[in-house]
């Protein structure tokens, strides 16, 4: 997939122009074949503006408080397992580099399930999703679907035939203990 970013900023005037225009190149691991993931934006502080359209800081990959990400994610149907012959420590460092953070928001033997400190605001452009959930609730989301994921425990599954692309915008949250259910 092509995905091209258009970034609009301020001159010095005020006056609105486009400062970048380009594409973005997917981020790729041997270690999850199929999966595909564009990071087009991010900031790790609350905007003000005027700006000038500057990338901001963002390193890792899910944001901190007042942070934000704006992602596409591509999921291969089937599951996602890598070759056998894989050195998987360079394959993980390779990972770190490139996507700062991610795998240790994941949990060791559940399969992609993570939690993150944001809300997530989902939309499926193509295919199928399976939203999987504790307790083993799980949720298809088809293309038109949208998720807003509000800090819980999840995981993504292709179980269809086509790969799924999902648009994603992250914005980072506070979280506190759970109060006792009623």
């Amino acid at each position: 997939m092509k995905v091209r970013r258009v970034v609009t900023g301020h001159d010095s005037a005020g006056r609105a122009r486009v400062v970048d225009d380009r594409d973005v190149e997917p981020i790729t691991s041997d270690l999850m074949p199929g999966v595909a993931a564009y990071r087009l934006w991010g900031r790790d502080e609350r905007p003000t503006f005027p700006d000038d359209g500057a990338p901001r800081p963002a390193e890792a990959w899910y944001p901190p408080r007042d942070g934000s990400r704006f992602m596409i994610n591509t999921i291969p149907p089937g599951e996602v397992v890598p070759r056998p012959d894989l050195d998987m420590t360079a394959a993980l460092d390779e990972l770190e580099r490139r996507m700062p953070g991610a795998m240790a928001a994941m949990e060791p033997g559940t399969a992609g399930m993570h939690t993150t400190d944001s809300i997530d605001y989902v939309m499926v452009v193509s295919g199928e999703v399976t939203l999987d959930l504790d307790g083993g609730e799980r949720t298809v989301l088809r293309a038109g679907d949208v998720l807003v994921q509000n800090g819980t425990r999840h995981g993504w599954r292709n179980d269809g035939t086509e790969p799924c692309t999902i648009v994603g915008i992250a914005i980072g949250a506070d979280r506190t203990r759970p109060t006792t259910p009623r």
